[in-house]
């Protein structure tokens, strides 16, 4: 009765994180398709206009560096003036980006799609970022499901957007644009839309409201009390580790993923396996991406970040293997790495945001969140580009063989950091 916290947050804050989560869903569904459309056909464009194999990582790498970029503009416009902002000027990027590739390709000018590749980056970095504010208001018990509900919407769309890759080509042949630019048509209108939704209907602003109730609901320090040096330094340096953690576990897994992702569609059609082939096993990929989050969340919340971290590592080892042995006509076995490879992605992302969300006070989340999706971003750069080089002189097998045994590297690293808590 003499709680002098007010009331309205404790109230308000459950019916604004609804509201939040259902805007954040709806965009999500439609920047999955943009970025899954996106990149069943990147390298397939760029082999086709360079007539290179050992090129065809470059647009991966292009527009995850651009992602690096975008991942610090939108935290700063984020850490300043909230979410909504941040998010749909990250999306809006994208779709200029998605233009300029369209009009690279309509000119077969590679400087312009070069360009037009980095700035398209931009809304895959949005697409990761818009996990960060469905935990903005969620509880730390809650937090893996808050994130997971966030990621699982991509589903929607990123199945989708791969299966219209055949059609979207057809109607850009229609309208005299080479086919393989047809699916980014879908791109820059799926983009366009995220970033309307997000402008209109993103209210109130995750991030904005996170700190005012954190700033009501914290208790001021009672006279007579202090906190000591050892005790602000422990704070401080479990914090360090757990930021540590979870971007190695994100930077990993990205690199990974990102580099048998990219050039599965390579070595399919290597085998005389068209766009519709290769798009359905995207499709499963970005399923098996965003699909388990819910599930993901629950593990993560109900046995801890550490372990599903550790899982993280050994799924993407059993994706490296499957690609590796898998026939370069079977569909089917190719299907199932990639399923792996993006269940494995899954795992290390949802733990990896988890951890880092835990360690990280509100005053300085947007802008720690976005130095490690830089990171996460230039990791990716760094998987595609690598991917074509080592394809080009070794072969797809050894790739997905030395991408799997890389992933155990979390296992030690997890190890070391449950041993110091």
């Amino acid at each position: 009765m003499t709680s002098t916290t007010p009331a309205p947050p404790t109230t308000t804050s459950p019916q604004a994180q609804r509201r939040i989560l259902t805007v954040l869903v709806i965009s999500q569904i439609l920047s999955g398709a943009g970025l899954a459309a996106g990149i069943t056909v990147g390298a397939l464009l760029a082999q086709a206009m360079l007539g290179s194999t050992g090129l065809a990582g470059v647009p991966s790498a292009l527009f995850t560096a651009g992602s690096a970029l975008a991942a610090v503009a939108v935290s700063r416009i984020s850490h300043h003036r909230g979410r909504r902002p941040g998010l749909a000027a990250g999306y809006f990027t994208g779709a200029i980006g998605s233009a300029g590739i369209i009009a690279a390709a309509v000119t077969g000018n590679a400087v312009l799609l070069f360009l037009a590749l980095f700035v398209y980056g931009a809304g895959s970095a949005t697409n990761l970022q818009a996990r960060y504010a469905g935990a903005d208001l969620a509880s730390p018990a809650h937090r893996g499901r808050a994130v997971s509900t966030v990621l699982v919407a991509t589903t929607v769309g990123g199945v989708a957007g791969p299966n219209l890759a055949a059609p979207t080509g057809d109607l850009a042949h229609a309208l005299g644009i080479p086919h393989l630019a047809g699916p980014f048509l879908l791109t820059g209108a799926a983009y366009a839309l995220a970033a309307l939704v997000l402008t209109l209907w993103l209210r109130p602003d995750p991030l904005l409201l996170a700190r005012t109730l954190h700033t009501q609901q914290t208790p001021s320090t009672p006279t007579g009390t202090t906190t000591t040096s050892d005790q602000q330094h422990g704070v401080a340096g479990r914090r360090s580790l757990g930021v540590l953690l979870g971007a190695l576990v994100m930077i990993l897994t990205q690199l990974i993923m990102v580099a048998i992702m990219t050039m599965t569609p390579v070595h399919m059609h290597d085998h005389g396996h068209g766009t519709a082939a290769s798009g359905l096993v995207i499709a499963i990929h970005v399923a098996a991406m965003y699909l388990p989050s819910p599930l993901t969340g629950w593990l993560v919340d109900r046995y801890g970040r550490l372990k599903v971290a550790s899982a993280s590592g050994l799924t993407l080892l059993a994706a490296g293997i499957v690609a590796a042995t898998a026939p370069g006509d079977s569909v089917a076995l190719l299907s199932l790495a990639l399923a792996l490879l993006g269940l494995g992605w899954n795992f290390g992302l949802v733990s990896g945001t988890a951890i880092i969300t835990d360690a990280v006070p509100l005053a300085t989340r947007a802008k720690t969140q976005g130095m490690v999706d830089v990171s996460i971003s230039i990791a990716g750069a760094t998987g595609g580009l690598a991917s074509g080089l080592v394809v080009a002189a070794a072969g797809y097998p050894l790739l997905a063989v030395a991408c799997g045994v890389l992933a155990l590297a979390v296992l030690p690293a997890i190890a070391a950091t449950a041993g110091s808590r």
